[in-house]
């Protein structure tokens, strides 16, 4: 049996399995039903890999051993093993989620926050700064710095760029704006009809800009901007810096305030 590498690699990535797990799977469902040292063979898996192989195909639902001598294993049908698969992922996902909302509880957060919290005391102000590559990675750092806002959050984007924020932090605006945080964005807006602009402004203010920049103050004292236009950059290649220094962000808030007097409101379309 002949299988290509890369259809090999597509069902690693799909399935989570390993080399040899796909190479006996593979192996086996071309037999229906094969022993193991025959599916070592067709495979080219060495034969003392071949029976853990199987055990483990068998615990994940892929295969099912036949009773009698000599062993023989049955392949389960595709479709039954996606649905087997799902199910389990699913599974594995809830209980990951269910350990880390519990980890709230324990005195391994403490125990982590005491660290961290003492690791900051210890840093000058101007180390506290790092740079993000990947637009996942700049909007998880961005919700967690937005997350701390107490009093403002200033925003200055392209179009695209305030659609993205409205659109995946629509449940962090609603909360910062419940706590009170004055939220401010600037962007050149054309699509006013935009389902999640409507949705953004009953918590923020929005105003239309020309200025070209992305960027993000919070309270004045931390900053994040983005160094390319998003129109010109793939999101795995976005790259974004976040300084924590009241000096520098303080700055570009009074500069966003000067910008902003000049801005006209976003109205929208119905």
């Amino acid at each position: 049996m002949i299988v290509k590498d890369e259809f090999l690699s597509k069902l690693r990535r799909y399935f989570a399995l390993n080399l040899y797990e796909v190479k006996i799977w593979t192996a086996l469902l071309s037999r229906g039903v094969s022993t193991a040292g025959e599916l070592s063979d067709i495979a080219n898996v060495p034969r003392s890999r071949s029976y853990d192989v199987l055990e483990s195909l068998e615990k994940k639902g892929f295969v099912v051993m036949k009773l009698g001598k000599p062993i023989k294993y049955i392949a389960v049908p595709p479709t039954e093993v996606v649905e087997r698969v799902k199910k389990n992922m699913k599974k594995d996902a809830d209980d990951a989620v269910e350990r880390l909302n519990n980890l709230k509880n324990t005195d391994v957060l403490k125990e982590l926050t005491s660290l961290h919290t003492n690791g900051v005391e210890l840093i000058e102000p101007s180390e506290l700064s790092g740079s993000l590559r990947g637009r996942h990675n700049l909007y998880n750092h961005l919700e967690m710095t937005m997350r701390s806002a107490e009093k403002t959050v200033e925003i200055m984007t392209t179009e695209q760029g305030a659609i993205r924020k409205m659109e995946s932090m629509g449940p962090l605006f609603d909360e910062l704006h419940a706590r009170g945080v004055k939220i401010r964005i600037a962007a050149p807006i054309k699509d006013t009809s935009h389902k999640a602009l409507k949705e953004v402004m009953k918590h923020a203010e929005v105003r239309n800009c020309t200025v070209k920049a992305r960027f993000i103050v919070v309270d004045g004292k931390e900053l994040m901007f983005m160094i390319n236009d998003d129109a010109d950059v793939h999101p795995t290649y976005d790259i974004g810096i976040w300084v924590n220094t009241p000096f520098f962000a303080s700055a570009m808030s009074e500069l966003f305030e000067y910008a902003w007097k000049a801005m006209k409101t976003v109205s929208v379309k119905n």
